[in-house]
């Protein structure tokens, strides 16, 4: 059996006072989990319930973990990607009342999963992912508990999209919101936080400018329009590869390049994948790359860019800085490839995750999904289902409060005639 992080780490006092600087840091800046925290705390929303997530465990995460807790559940989280806990942070978070951390950075295999049998363990009623594992591991190894399962949230594009194929297939047995899927999130998060954060990863870690550089985008949807905006944004010259005509018509009238990879693969410096499909980049692509160009991964899992077949070209692989892996070909070349193929804006030694006020907005729409599942649930039966607009536009109104803006509202005579289909010319 996993044991909470606390009881794995050498120095677990020194642990929980960095991570806990960490959480306080970021709690000044999230105001909307703040105002939610208040109310969570008063009304005790969540008592009764055990709540299992599988996250990102850094401070933002750590934050959203705790105002479920302050609101009565008991909460038990484990990480969703092997290299983005921030061990100090989860062992912090363990020492909270009402929280259990499985969470620990570079775990291999087995004990990532072992870790999400633990959460499972606690037989959560609700459950919060980023990436759909824990719902899958839920239904493939343990459906005797669904049947006390209110409800779940779900965090990403990957994991919607699991969650779909999995609703259409009929094999999805209790009801998720698609979190992903909210103007809140997906205007914010995806475009501003993984354009900013992924960008900031990558200079950090490789200590190299953007400007007079050509960045190959691979995906041009929210993420993907984010990371060329951003880019673009520090003097990158920007390339876009699509598979969706539309998409691909609004890279080119956005002003860029718009290529199928064979050929940007000839062009790029920086490479950056934001798709959630696998085989983005592959073996005749790695054929055609320049020395020296960087690959990273801002999709989801380790799979956009083929490091199996990579590694088969190589003839050397070592480590050229820390959190950059170089593949050296046969001709010289050196493809340096950034955390392990994993998301680079949370996988490579110094990443730090989206921006605290984008994660503030994010981890806002879940906290009231998790309020609207345990108040509500049994309106929501078995499947995907769309976050309520009133709760997303409750999370803008918490945060536009926050930031000192004020804004309009419909007057009744301008509500009326735009409900209604009598006004003509």
């Amino acid at each position: 059996m996993t044991a909470p992080i606390s009881e794995r780490l050498e120095d677990v006092a020194q642990a929980r006072e960095s991570g806990r600087r960490k959480m306080d840091w970021a709690a000044q800046h999230m105001p909307i989990c703040d105002s939610l925290r208040e109310e969570f705390e008063a009304d005790q929303p969540f008592e009764g319930e055990r709540i299992g997530m599988a996250m990102h465990v850094e401070a933002k995460t750590a934050i959203l973990a705790e105002i479920l807790a302050a609101g009565g559940a008991e909460v038990a989280i484990t990480g969703c990607n092997p290299l983005s806990t921030h061990d100090d942070v989860s062992a912090a978070l363990d020492a909270v009342e009402g929280v259990t951390s499985y969470a620990e950075r570079g775990v291999d295999d087995e004990a990532y999963y072992a870790a999400i049998e633990a959460v499972i363990g606690h037989e959560p009623t609700i459950t919060v992912d980023d990436g759909m594992d824990l719902v899958a591991a839920i239904h493939e190894e343990y459906p005797e508990l669904i049947d006390s399962i209110v409800g779940g949230a779900e965090e990403t594009t990957t994991g919607v999209h699991r969650l779909r194929a999995m609703d259409e297939d009929g094999q999805l047995d209790y009801p998720v919101f698609a979190v992903n899927d909210t103007p809140m999130k997906r205007l914010f998060d995806n475009v501003h936080g993984t354009g900013e954060s992924s960008l900031a990863s990558i200079a950090m870690t490789t200590n190299l400018s953007w400007a007079g550089k050509t960045v190959v985008v691979a995906g041009y949807g929210h993420c993907g329009k984010g990371v060329a905006k951003k880019a673009s944004g520090q003097n990158a010259d920007v390339v876009v590869t699509e598979v969706e005509p539309r998409r691909a018509l609004e890279a080119h009238m956005e002003g860029y390049d718009v290529l199928p990879m064979a050929d940007a693969a000839k062009e790029g410096d920086v490479f950056i994948t934001t798709t959630g499909n696998r085989d983005v980049i592959v073996e005749e692509h790695f054929e055609a790359m320049q020395d020296g160009v960087l690959l990273a991964n801002a999709g989801h899992f380790d799979v956009e860019v083929d490091l199996d077949a990579l590694s088969d070209l190589a003839v050397d692989r070592y480590e050229a800085r820390d959190g950059v892996e170089a593949y050296e070909m046969a001709d010289g070349r050196r493809l340096n490839v950034l955390a392990e193929g994993r998301l680079v804006n949370l996988a490579t030694p110094i990443a730090l995750g989206h921006p605290v006020e984008v994660m503030d907005q994010s981890f806002g729409v879940q906290a009231v999904c998790v309020r609207e599942m345990v108040e509500n649930g049994e309106a929501y039966g078995p499947g995907v289902h769309d976050v309520p607009d009133r709760l997303d536009k409750e999370v803008a109104e918490i945060k536009l409060e926050a930031e000192g803006v004020e804004f309009d509202a419909l007057t009744e005579t301008q509500a009326e005639y735009m409900d209604s289909w009598q006004h003509g010319t």
